[in-house]
C-alpha cells in the first residue's frame, strides 16, 4: 500500500484518464442505494455522484470502489463506507459558503464531498503520507481547501470560528479546543468512544452551552494526538 503513496507521478498520471462510463454507472447505482436507505438528501448524493471514489483507492480495489465498504489506505487507516460519508455529510446541515473544519483528511474523499457541496473547507491530517496524498489528490481534481499537517485535537484556531466541525475518526472524548472553535449555532458531528463509538451531534447555544444528541452506533479508526 505504501508504494502507492511514494509513486505520486505514476498514480496521478492514471487520474488524468477519463472517468469511464463503467465507474459512472457504478457510482449512480451506489447513490441510488444510499438514497433508498434514507441516509442523505439529493444535495449530498449528487455531490457523491460527481466524485470518482475509485481514484482515492489503490488500483486493486477500483472494481469494488462503489460498494458500501471501507478499504485500507496508507498508514494503517481506512477510507470510510460511502454510507458513513453520506450520513455524516447530511448531519452537518450544510449551506454553500459555510466554513467547515474536518478532523482527519485521510484519503481526501470526504473532503472532496464537502467541497462539492460548496463550503469553505479546512482540514487536518496527522499522518504525513495521507496528508501528502490527499493534498495532491484534491488539487488534481480541482478542489480548493486549506489543508494542515498537524494535531486534530487542536483544530485550526487561526481560522476559527467555524460553522461546522466534522470528525472522521473515533474520539475518546470531545476535544474542548474543537468546541471552542464553533460559532454560535454551530454544529459538530463526531464519533465518540473507545472501542464502541456513538455518533454524536453537538450544537452550540446562544449562551455558549452545548446540546448533545446521540444518533447511533459508529465504527472509526481511533483519533490520535500529535503528528505521525
Amino acid at each position: 500500500m505504501k508504494e502507492v503513496f511514494r509513486l505520486f507521478p505514476m498514480y496521478f498520471q492514471f487520474m488524468q484518464n477519463e472517468d469511464s462510463p463503467y465507474y459512472q454507472g457504478q457510482r449512480a447505482i451506489m447513490c441510488s442505494e444510499l438514497k433508498a436507505k434514507g441516509l442523505a438528501g439529493d444535495a449530498v448524493l449528487n455531490a457523491m455522484n460527481r466524485i470518482p471514489r475509485h481514484l482515492f483507492l489503490e488500483s486493486s480495489f477500483h472494481q469494488h470502489a462503489y460498494q458500501d465498504k471501507a478499504f485500507p489506505i496508507a498508514a494503517g487507516q481506512t477510507i470510510s463506507h460511502p454510507s458513513t460519508v453520506a450520513w455524516q455529510s447530511e448531519l452537518l446541515e450544510l449551506r454553500p459558503g459555510m466554513k467547515v473544519l474536518e478532523i482527519g483528511t485521510g484519503s481526501g474523499y470526504q473532503a472532496a464531498v464537502l467541497c462539492e457541496l460548496g463550503i469553505k473547507l479546512f482540514s487536518i491530517e496527522r499522518q504525513k503520507a495521507l496528508f501528502d496524498f490527499s493534498k495532491k489528490m484534491l488539487t488534481a481534481l480541482g478542489y480548493r481547501a486549506e489543508l494542515k499537517f498537524g494535531d486534530g485535537f487542536k483544530g485550526m484556531p487561526v481560522f476559527a470560528p467555524f460553522d461546522r466541525v466534522i470528525v472522521t475518526c473515533g474520539a475518546p472524548f470531545v476535544p474542548k479546543a474543537l468546541l471552542a472553535q464553533l460559532i454560535e449555532g454551530g454544529i459538530m458531528i463526531i464519533p465518540v468512544g473507545e472501542g464502541t463509538q456513538k455518533m454524536v451531534k453537538i450544537t452550540k447555544q446562544a449562551d455558549g452551552s452545548f446540546v448533545q444528541k446521540v444518533l447511533g452506533d459508529a465504527a472509526f479508526v481511533p483519533m490520535l494526538k500529535d503528528r505521525e
